[in-house]
């Protein structure tokens, strides 16, 4: 639980917060006092979540940014500094989903799409963010990784790969920057009820109950869930945490 007033007058960068666990988070960091620069490449989904923010009593700015562009990131943490003086919080949360494929079977553009977002995006933010965090003296990041980061799944052999890879990205980065102030960790969620989960599922009945079969707590998560664990991640309170990733599965990857 982060204490009353730590998040109060500080700044987070979201990214993918146009919707599912980026809106849950963004909004979570708002209600705890922080302005929030809302990211994601979809300009309108981020537009609604700042919206919402700011309905409730909060401040947010909405920025599209595509994370495997190394221009958009720029200049979305430019935004945030433009706007808020620059950032004291960073969750890098924007992904892509892959359809069921074995991997012989699975197009060469797929795993480029996946890689690019999921990968290479998670690189280039924590690149562009961790200067903006040394200005400020330190700071935390958390990047989303998966219950795909810590097991193999049939047919997921590109999303598994690249959220390994985000595992290795944030244990290297947090020992890179431990004497810097600056905590860098990740949160590894299992099904979550969002619309990725949705298209995943098919949106059927039947889908939904295939995942939830996985699932030994018997139901998905609820991205606000999430939401509270990255907070407590980006607590001052868990400065002794750093490269750590804290998968939240409703035990699917222990079963």
């Amino acid at each position: 639980m982060a204490e009353a007033g730590e998040f109060q007058d500080r700044v987070a960068f979201v990214t993918g917060g146009g919707s599912g666990i980026g809106r849950a988070t963004a909004e979570a960091f708002a209600a705890a006092g922080a302005a929030v620069v809302v990211a994601d490449v979809d300009e309108s989904s981020a537009a609604e979540t700042a919206r919402r923010i700011e309905t409730a009593g909060g401040s947010a700015l909405a920025v599209r940014c595509d994370v495997a562009d190394a221009d958009d990131v720029q200049a979305a943490l430019q935004a945030a500094v433009d706007r808020f003086g620059g950032i004291d919080f960073a969750f890098n949360n924007a992904g892509v989903e892959q359809a069921d494929s074995p991997l012989a079977d699975t197009d060469d553009a797929v795993w480029d799409r996946i890689m690019a977002v999921d990968v290479r995006g998670v690189y280039l933010c924590m690149k562009h963010e961790i200067p903006l965090l040394q200005t400020r003296g330190g700071g935390a990041i958390v990047n989303t990784s998966s219950g795909a980061g810590v097991i193999g799944i049939k047919g997921q052999a590109a999303y598994a790969a690249a959220k390994h890879a985000i595992n290795g990205l944030t244990r290297s980065a947090a020992l890179d920057y431990a004497d810097a102030n600056i905590r860098i960790n990740a949160v590894a969620p299992g099904m979550i009820d969002t619309a990725m989960m949705a298209r995943v599922s098919g949106g059927t009945d039947e889908g939904y109950a295939q995942i939830i079969a996985q699932e030994p707590i018997g139901r998905m998560g609820d991205a606000e869930e999430i939401a509270s664990a990255v907070l407590w991640l980006s607590s001052p309170q868990n400065a002794f945490m750093i490269g750590h990733v804290l998968v939240m599965d409703g035990g699917q990857t222990i079963r």
